[in-house]
């Protein structure tokens, strides 16, 4: 679809062909086709859409759960928590993402009907070889049949009644104002105010029901060895054959990350977690990072793609230098370069190029965003087009360049809240 903004056509991708071109693009045509004839119990999310969907679910999953594959594409695995979801396990699984890496969880979940179901649930990454970053996680659902059941005493019941009652409603209330989700950046305030309490408000993997007998009877679920030899071997299963069908688009994927220095050169590594954070910023930015050869460009946003007319992996690992151009002053050049090793903002005018070789005047703000220490961790750079406006109409025009500014707040903000909740590279 094709709407009109200005004196040029923006492409507007929909959420659907997001969907589809997710799995399309980084394993080629016919991946679903192969992927149906696994019988696992699996999902397959993409942490660079928003809010971190469901991009593929197989039949196993769809059976296990009750829904239909139109309900749960597009969507965050969040649907399938409930009341008795055990808090802890969902902040394990988050935090693993947010550090891309794997986790295993024994979980309960419920189906579209609201029934429960435990099951062991096993998350792993799948990293681009050629770039070294995370581009799907997988995640496996392998049923647990059994579980054992307690009852317990009677001087403890009512005490134990109670702390269920409090807590169920705690986490309720919880779910609601904070929205946990199992994939998705893990905010660390948000960690801190859950891992602190938890502990003594839940018993974990366990859940508390009457049995109509006036006792209350502990449910408690642990994976055997077996359920998580069949969460390993899916997990294997899938990721091969994501791996194949990689190979046709030239782009192949591994289970493990490439932390080779060429790999780095190639294409810099930023967290997913933080990728998901930047991409919410609606404004056309980089972010290039001093500490690599060359400072190459680690993150561009939608806007400025749609600015230049380049493919997220045709400016990923280059130099801002790509917008330079023949008439491209060389002042402007030598001012942003001094401003950088300065480490002070820089605005300034500058004639830049499009993929295509069309010039724009573009009113460029570079600034450097710090770590916790006061160190340099990134380069921002805000662009705006100017082309056709005078100088004195830029004076009045304020708000664009409020925009500006607000838009390298946020970078900082984002930069620093999970720069100081952990490496995550």
């Amino acid at each position: 679809m094709l709407v009109e903004g200005g004196s040029r056509m923006w492409s507007v991708v929909s959420k659907e062909e997001q969907l589809e071109e997710s799995l399309n693009k980084a394993y080629s045509d016919g991946i679903r086709e192969a992927l149906d004839q696994f019988k696992y119990n699996f999902v397959i999310t993409d942490p660079f859409l928003m809010d971190h969907p469901i991009v593929y679910a197989s039949e196993g999953f769809l059976k296990m759960t009750g829904y239909s594959r139109g309900e749960v594409l597009g969507r965050n695995s969040r649907f399938l928590q409930g009341p008795d979801t055990d808090r802890r396990s969902v902040l394990e699984i988050r935090e693993a993402i947010r550090r891309e890496k794997s986790c295993q969880v024994t979980l309960l979940n419920y189906r579209k009907d609201g029934t429960s179901f435990w099951n062991f649930f096993h998350l792993a990454p799948v990293f681009s070889k050629d770039e070294g970053r995370v581009i799907h996680f997988i995640g496996v659902q392998t049923p647990i049949q059994k579980c054992s059941r307690l009852c317990t005493s009677k001087h403890v019941e009512n005490d134990i009644r109670k702390q269920h009652e409090s807590s169920a409603s705690a986490n309720i209330n919880a779910n609601a104002s904070n929205n946990l989700i199992y994939f998705g950046s893990c905010r660390r305030e948000l960690c801190r105010d859950f891992s602190g309490d938890l502990g003594h408000s839940r018993l974990q993997n366990s859940f508390l029901e009457d049995d109509h007998k006036g006792r209350l009877v502990k449910h408690a679920c642990e994976a055997k060895e077996s359920d998580k030899q069949k969460a390993i071997a899916a997990i294997s299963c899938v990721m091969s054959e994501l791996a194949h069908f990689s190979k046709y688009t030239g782009k192949s994927v591994s289970d493990t990350r490439c932390d080779s220095a060429d790999c780095v050169r190639v294409s810099p590594i930023i967290s997913s977690s933080l990728t998901i954070a930047l991409s919410r910023i609606q404004q056309s930015f980089v972010l290039v990072d001093p500490h690599l050869p060359d400072m190459p460009i680690v993150h561009a946003s939608n806007s400025f793609l749609q600015l230049t007319g380049y493919s997220r992996d045709e400016v990923l690992g280059k130099n801002c230098r790509i917008l330079q151009g023949q008439d491209t002053n060389k002042e402007d050049i030598s001012k942003i370069r001094q401003s950088i090793e300065a480490e002070q903002p820089c605005t300034v005018r500058i004639l830049n190029y499009r993929k295509d070789g069309n010039p724009f005047w573009n009113l460029l703000h570079t600034a450097p965003v710090r770590n916790a220490s006061g160190k340099v961790a990134f380069y921002v750079g805000v662009q705006l087009d100017v082309t056709g406006m005078e100088d004195n109409h830029l004076d009045k025009g304020m708000t664009s360049q409020m925009k500006q500014l607000g838009a390298v707040g946020a970078v900082r903000v984002a930069v620093r809240s999970l720069l100081e909740a952990g490496p995550s590279r």
